[in-house]
Order: C-alpha cells, then structure tokens, then sequence
C-alpha cells in the first residue's frame, strides 16, 4: 500500500498509509491534530488523504486550526438556532480572520427578533451540543438533489447560494446531529472538540446578499478560542477595542457625522476633526514639497470613455456610480484619480531630461461600497486619496522606489505607527514582458533591503499589471491595518501611450509608480482616533489648550491670554461655562482629552501667569503665556 508522510507541528514525520480517510488515521496522530493541510488546502476528518505524497498536520491552535475552530462553531450554533427556533433558515455563516469576531451566521428568523439578551440561551444550548459530542459528516450529493432538496424546503436562500457555486466544484452538505447545511468545510470530527472556549458576542442587521433592497437578515457574531482563558483574554481585549472605537469617540469629541439625509458612507467633517485632517494634510504636503513632487488638482468627473480607455469602467464598474448625461456624452464621478494625471503628462512632450515627474493630489473619489460593508470612517463611498504618480525611465525607478519607501517610513513613525511590508509578485495571469517583471520585483526587493523595512513575499498576490509593496500598519493594540501601497504600473503606459523622448532621439515607454502613503484620509484619521483612542498628541490636537477661569472675575484676564496664544499660533479657546475649576478641568482633559488646561485665578491674574496641567503628566506649573507657547512649539516641533 503507497503511504504518506505526514509532517507534524514539530518537523517530526509519520509514514502513514496512503488513501485513507483522516478520521482512519486519527488514532496515529498527536493530540491536537484536527486537519491536514495538501497544496494549499484544508483538508478535515471525514476527507480522503493522497495516496501517496506529503501533507501537513494542523494543530487546533494554528492560523488553519482556528478557522476549522471557529467554522465548527458556526455550525453548533446554527444548530442551537434550529433547535430553538423552529423554522429558522440560515443564509451563511463562515469562520472570519478579525480581531473582534471569529465567526457569524445570517439568519432568518421570520417575525421574531433576537437580541444580545438572547444570546445566553443559545450559548446554553450550543454546551449540549458540545457535550453530545456530535461527529461531523461529510455528504456529497449532485447539484440536482441538492437543487430538488432546497426546492423541496422552500429554502431560497440555499437555491441562491447553490447558484454561486462554479458548476466544476462539488456540492457538499456538512451534518452533524440534526442540522446540516450546504458548505465545503472543513470541520472539527466532533462538536465535543469545540470545549468552553467560545461565546456569542453580540448581534447586528445585515441585507440579504450585502444589498439594501433584499430582506434584512439577523447577524449573530461570535468567536472560539482553544482555552476558555483565550477565550476571557479575548473579551477584555474587545473592552478595549470598544473604548476606542472611532464611531464612538468621533461623536463623543464631536469630529465627524455620517448624515442619513446626506446619503450613507458619506462623511461630514466637523471643525474640530477638520481641524485634525487639515494638519494632516498640511503635513502631507509640505513633506512631498520637500521630496520634489508637484500639487495637482483634477476634475471630480471625466468622461466615460476615458475610463472605458483606461480599463477601469469594464472592471470596476461594479464600483462605480451611473453615469450622468451632459450634453449627450456619459461623465462619471472618478473612482482613482490615475487617468488624472495621466491626461497631464500627455499634455505635453517630456525628454528623459525632464523626468522624473513626481505629481501628488489629495483627490476626492467615489466608489460604490454596498450598504452591508459600510463602517464609520474605515469603509465609506466617498474618500480623499492621497494618490500620488511618478513618470520616470527605466533607469531612474530604483532611485523613485527607495525614495517612495524613505517618505513612507518618516510619514508613518511621525504618527507612532510600526508596520511590515509585503512583497507582492507575478500573478498566473498577467500582462507585460517576464524578464520586466522579474527585473522591476527584484528592483522592489532591493528597495526594501536598502530602506531596512522588514517584508514578506507574497507570490503570486501582484495585480495583474505589475509587482507591488503592500504595506500593514501596527496599531497601539498591535492590530494590523492596510496601509501604504507602491506598485509599479506595466498597463496604463501601454493603454495611453505614454513616452517620453530618450539622449538617442527616440521614444521610449515611460515607467509609471502608483503610490498612497497614508491610503484615504477618511480611514486613516479613522484609525489614529483608535490608535490614540481620541487622545492626539500636541501636534494633532484639534484644541491644544483650554483656559479655565475659576470665575467670572478672571474671564478678561483668560480671554487676553487667549488673544496672546491664538497670536502664536496655538489652537487655544476659553472655557467660559462659569462651572466650578474642577469640572472644567476633568472635561477638557479627560473627557474632551485636550493635552493641557491653564487655570486662571486671582493668583495667576497678579503673576501674569497660567497654572498648566498636562493630560497624563499632571502639574506642570505657572508659566507665562510666552513660556505656554514655547513649551507647546517645541511639542509640535518634535511631534511628541
């Protein structure tokens, strides 16, 4: 009989005999072995191994143990669902790679609501069966009995579901107990393994399909964890992730507003958080200034056949709003601002001496994003990118690239921010030359050497017209977050021709670098008021300083102060409430979380002076107005 080598955890390997399901072998196995991982795929219990050949054991707390985890945990509550519920149908309910959730389900419960005070119930029911320690089983069946099968329950949300599956893929149904559902797994061979480490964590609206005009299903997120003490660890860590949520503290410190007679995912900046991406944007523009870019502004609308030249409307018009009519001609609201720019360089002839042209534009573009995705500031239909293009020779890229990486670095250590880089490279499908590709990645990679960031390959992840550095930040929680992307562009030059006149009188194929160092203006202030948690250093503080006169008496004296901060150049304003000196204190430092409060009373009126608290630091003592504004420059001097 042909065997296998199964390699475990540790780099021990087992020779197993070959074409076997994995349930047969479960007993030559390890505790804790929940899977086998073959050429890419997970493979669970109830599947057959290759008959000969190598495959990985997968460990219940590895990236791939979790999601069969939390995709078991899934089907156990669905199961408590259908026990409860009688009549309940079920949409989808997959395993999520989240720092909040580790799974949902999409249910329709018809007339009846189900809330978080609903939940304990179902987690009571889901122990029974985990304690009944019920087996997984795979069963495939052919499309038309499952077709029939559906047909027959009345289940248009499974005939639905059953249609998105490619007509090559096999139809299974995963049981255990008596709830089955359609799925492709994998599972854990029992519910018993699932043991206490899971919790429904809260429940939410979500449209059939991601679409506003489809029923509104009930979405129950939870999450699983090897341990009950993961599991506790977890939740303190939500507390956390809830106490800065940007939605929450955007409308407590009064930064932003998503209107609803605006129109959804649509962001009203208030002053105090236009305040903040003002500085943000300043900042950003002064640095690409000093780096040689030059500011360009382009039209909110084009044509639709300039994105029909482009490739973008047979692609990403999903993503794109109607067309609008003027005088006969279709015009589109701009989803990327890159056919922008690329209309100025084919204003006029460029020589190699000319290059390179660095132009950078914070552009306002407008991508349909269906109601169900929408999310604060993070997941919006209209946002401000900060796009920037490069048109240089092929000589020139190196130096372009490590250039764009140096700009990034100061950007994102200037916010706190760590990150790691991605190397992404060529795709089985693609466009362009294979020498190119291969010489315009490894020109990547030098960068990246160059520049010290520490990266990853990622093959086979580039677009399908060039090679890309994909960047992720690290939060103050050590979340990750998509952040800069600079990528190299073979598609664009080639669909508009763009050249340049080379030193031996001929025209050459310009290279072209798409770069966003901070990503869109909306999703990063998002996440600096998370990664804060709405405590923004000086330099970013929208208020840096509140005068607090502890009575009406001393309200001239602060609003002279007042006059001489502003003439510095400090965000200063007066707290002129009359409320007692203590509870103007706690709201401006603890509350609105401005940096620093300057009490002012009889004492400090006689001095000429200001009793100055700092936010975390305490007592910083009585300093002049003119001290206050040196102390506060050199704050923002450093960025501190």
């Amino acid at each position: 009989m042909a065997e296998i080598e199964v390699v475990l955890p540790g780099g021990e390997v087992l020779s197993l005999p070959g074409g076997k399901k994995g349930a047969d072998l479960a007993r030559k196995l390890p505790k804790g072995i929940v899977a086998f991982l073959w050429n890419g795929e997970v493979l669970d219990f109830t599947r057959t191994l290759p008959g000969e050949g190598r495959v990985e054991a997968v460990e219940l707390g590895s990236p791939q143990g979790l999601l069969v985890l939390r995709h078991s945990a899934a089907h156990v509550m669905a199961a408590a669902l259908a026990r409860l519920y009688p009549g309940v149908k079920f949409w989808k309910g997959p395993a999520l790679e989240d720092e909040r959730y580790g799974f949902y389900y999409d249910v329709d419960l018809g007339e009846r609501s189900l809330g978080p005070e609903d939940l304990p119930r179902i987690e009571k029911e889901m122990a029974r069966i985990v304690k009944e320690n019920q087996p997984f089983e795979r069963v495939v069946i052919s499309r038309e009995e499952a077709e029939a099968k559906f047909r027959a329950q009345g289940d248009t949300y499974k005939l639905a579901l059953l249609e998105q599956i490619p007509p090559e893929e096999e139809i299974t149904l995963y049981r255990n107990g008596d709830f089955e559902d359609l799925c492709r797994g994998p599972h854990l061979p029992r519910t018993g393994l699932l043991g206490k480490g899971f919790a429904l964590l809260t429940t939410a609206g979500a449209y059939f399909m991601g679409d506003e005009r489809n029923k509104m299903l009930t979405r129950v997120y939870g999450h699983a964890f090897p341990t009950r003490e993961e599991l506790l660890a977890h939740k303190k860590r939500l507390e956390e992730v809830a106490r800065r949520d940007h939605r929450k503290l955007g409308k407590e410190l009064d930064l932003f507003s998503l209107q609803p007679d605006g129109g959804a995912g649509l962001v009203f900046w208030h002053p105090k958080g236009g305040m903040i991406r003002h500085l943000i944007e300043t900042f950003w523009r002064e640095e690409h200034l000093k780096r040689g870019y030059d500011l360009v502004y382009t039209p909110h609308i084009l044509k639709q056949t300039l994105w029909e030249k482009s490739g973008h409307y047979e692609f990403y018009s999903d993503l794109m709003f109607s067309p609008m009519e003027v005088e006969g001609q279709n015009y589109l609201v701009k989803p990327m601002n890159c056919p922008g720019h690329i209309l100025i360089y084919k204003n006029r002839l460029w020589s190699y001496r000319d290059l390179p042209l660095r132009l950078a534009e914070l552009g306002t573009v407008y991508r349909y994003e269906k109601s169900g995705v929408l999310h604060g500031l993070l997941r919006v239909r209209g946002f401000t990118q900060d796009d920037a293009h490069i048109f240089c020779t092929a000589e020139q890229l190196e130096d372009e690239i490590r250039g764009c990486l140096e700009l990034m670095d100061f950007l994102l250590k200037a916010f706190g921010y760590t990150y790691t880089a991605y190397l992404s490279t060529r795709p089985e499908k693609f466009i362009g030359d294979p020498r190119v590709w291969e010489e315009v990645e490894a020109v990547l990679e030098k960068s990246l050497k160059d520049q010290g960031i520490p990266y990853q390959v990622d093959p086979g992840e580039g677009a399908f017209y060039a090679p890309k550095i994909d960047v992720k930040l690290t939060d103050a929680l050590g979340r990750a977050w998509q952040g800069p992307t600079v990528q190299v562009d073979f598609n664009l030059p080639e669909r508009f021709d763009l050249t340049y006149r080379g030193g031996d009188g001929k025209d050459h194929r310009v290279f072209m670098i798409h770069r966003a160092l901070l990503g869109s203006m909306e999703r990063f202030v998002g996440g600096l008021i998370e990664h804060y948690a709405g405590a923004f250093p000086v330099w970013l503080a929208p208020v840096q300083v509140r005068i607090l006169p502890v009575t009406e008496a001393r309200a001239a004296f602060a609003e002279k102060c007042l006059a001489g901060l502003r003439e510095a150049g400090i965000r200063a304003e007066v707290d002129r409430s009359g409320e007692k000196v203590g509870k103007q204190v706690r709201r401006a430092l603890f509350q609105e979380k401005i940096p620093y409060a300057a009490v002012v009373g009889e004492r400090e009126e006689q001095e000429g002076t200001l009793a100055v608290r700092h936010r975390t630091e305490g007592e910083v003592g009585n300093l002049s107005v003119q001290a206050l504004v040196e102390l506060l420059a050199e704050k923002v001097r450093t960025r501190s």
